[in-house]
């Protein structure tokens, strides 16, 4: 059926329409995740050291600032399966960490000035909270709650691509007439493209002590590394359990077999 003059310009202004409307920010879904490679990945895929080092020092630097990982402890730096710390080094982390006090001899948990009382962490202590509480972190984010960290990489679709994808998508040019809320930061991988956390990440905005070049692209590899490893310390046993359990479950089909065979063979 032809259109007619009247139906086709009605047609014309509703994709004007719907076209403004994305535009201005009413249909934007987020894009899909970047293909980006990370080694504990696959069946066989281990984490790298060296990147959950330095994902750390990350973390600590950057991300500290606003973010929580409130099931981490300075214990499970050292730990078997984690970034490959010596105790030693894991001590030094945690001494170099501020957290409130217990009570002093007199129950005081401030001192003369109102302060709050600190102490150095142990490895016993949990990473520090940047904030004393939610109402805190809210007033200082605009009204925003920055998310805890520490299983944030299996809590979100698209797992350690989208936060790749994120972290690295804050310098990507925003579409022409798409306007970006008073307050808030473009981001075409996160849901209205509209978010409230800057950008965490800057060209050399840490310096690694192996040499790495610190660019957008490593930073954010890294850390997503470290987070992954957060939400999945014990991947790689799993792994490796995984696979002796295939191999096992392979071997006993064949003594199964062979043992089929041998039963009923005079049968056939």
């Amino acid at each position: 059926m032809r259109l007619t003059k009247l139906s086709l310009g009605i047609a014309l202004g509703l994709l004007t329409s719907v076209s403004a409307f994305a535009a201005e920010g009413g249909a934007t879904k987020r894009l899909h995740p970047k293909a980006a490679e990370f080694e504990f990945e696959g069946p066989f895929g281990t984490y790298d050291r060296g990147a959950l080092q330095r994902g750390y020092q990350v973390y600590k630097e950057v991300c500290a600032a606003c973010h929580s990982a409130n099931l981490l402890s300075f214990r499970n730096l050292a730990e078997p399966g984690g970034p490959g710390f010596t105790e030693a080094q894991a001590r030094a982390l945690a001494t170099a960490a501020k957290i409130p006090a217990e009570p002093n001899d007199k129950g005081e948990t401030t001192d003369d000035k109102g302060a709050p009382l600190m102490r150095s962490a142990t490895l016993a202590d949990r990473f520090p909270s940047p904030y004393p509480n939610e109402n805190a972190a809210r007033a200082s984010n605009s009204g925003a709650l920055p998310p805890d960290l520490s299983l944030i990489v299996k809590a979100r679709e698209g797992e350690a691509h989208y936060i790749y994808s994120l972290l690295t998508g804050f310098h990507e040019k925003a579409p022409a007439g798409f306007k970006v809320t008073e307050g808030k930061y473009f981001n075409p991988y996160f849901e209205g493209w509209n978010i409230t956390m800057p950008p965490p990440l800057t060209e050399n905005g840490v310096t690694y002590s192996d040499g790495t070049k610190a660019t957008i692209d490593q930073q954010a590899h890294d850390v997503v590394t470290f987070l992954a490893w957060a939400a999945e310390p014990k991947m790689e046993e799993r792994k490796r359990m995984g696979f002796g359990v295939m191999v096992f479950l392979i071997v006993l089909a064949g003594l199964l077999f062979a043992a089929y065979r041998k039963v009923w063979k005079d049968a056939h």
